[in-house]
C-alpha cells in the first residue's frame, strides 16, 4: 500500500464558514467560467457544497459521484493512496466535452487523480479540470483552482465539529493556479 503524502503542521484546525465559503466558490466559479465546463461533477461528500454552488453559478448541472480515500473522519489522519471511484451516477449520461471535478479539499491529489483517470478512461471527455476550496502544502498535484493553501486539518461548515478549538480561515481574496 501506497502512502500519499499530506502536511499537517498541528499548530491549527482550520475552520472554513459558511460566508467565506460563498466567497470562495463566488472566485472559483469566476476563474471556471472561461473554461464553459458543460458539468460540475461533485465528488461526494466533502464537494457537494462546491460542486452544487459552482453549478448555480456557472448555469451548468451537476452530478455528484463517489470517491473515497481515508478510511475515517479522523483528524490528520494520513492517507493511503488508494481511492476507490463510484461512477454509477453518471451511467447512461452522456458527458459534455468539458468537465469540472469539484471537492473540498485536495489533500495528497490521490482522490482527484482518480477521478480524472476513471472519468478519462470510461467517458473521454475533452478537457477535465479540478477546482477545490483548500490543498494541502503537501498535495503531489496541483488542482487547476482553489482558494486557500493549508497545512494543517481543515473543518467543513457541512462536518459535525471536531470537538477543539479551531481558527477560521482567512477571508478569501483570489482564486489561485498552478
Amino acid at each position: 500500500m501506497t502512502t500519499a503524502t499530506r502536511i499537517f503542521e498541528a499548530a491549527r484546525i482550520w475552520r472554513l464558514g459558511w460566508d467565506h465559503f460563498g466567497q470562495a466558490a463566488a472566485l472559483i466559479a469566476d476563474a471556471e467560467r472561461p473554461h464553459a465546463p458543460g458539468l460540475v461533477i461533485g465528488v461526494e461528500r466533502g464537494g457537494r457544497a462546491l460542486a452544487t454552488a459552482l453549478a448555480a453559478s456557472l448555469g451548468v448541472p451537476a452530478v455528484m459521484i463517489g470517491a473515497r480515500h481515508n478510511a475515517t473522519d479522523q483528524i490528520a489522519i494520513q492517507a493511503t493512496g488508494q481511492v476507490t471511484v463510484d461512477l454509477s451516477p453518471l451511467a447512461g449520461t452522456r458527458l459534455p466535452g468539458r468537465i469540472l471535478i469539484a471537492d473540498d479539499i485536495c489533500g495528497s491529489g490521490c482522490t482527484l487523480a482518480a477521478v480524472s483517470r476513471a472519468l478519462s478512461g470510461e467517458h473521454r471527455p475533452v478537457s477535465i479540470r479540478a477546482a477545490v476550496l483548500c490543498r494541502n502544502a503537501g498535495s503531489a498535484l496541483a488542482p487547476d483552482t482553489w482558494v486557500w493553501d493549508v497545512a494543517d486539518w481543515v473543518s467543513f461548515p457541512w462536518e459535525p465539529e471536531p470537538g477543539m478549538s479551531t481558527e477560521l480561515l482567512p477571508p478569501p481574496t483570489a482564486a489561485r493556479h498552478p
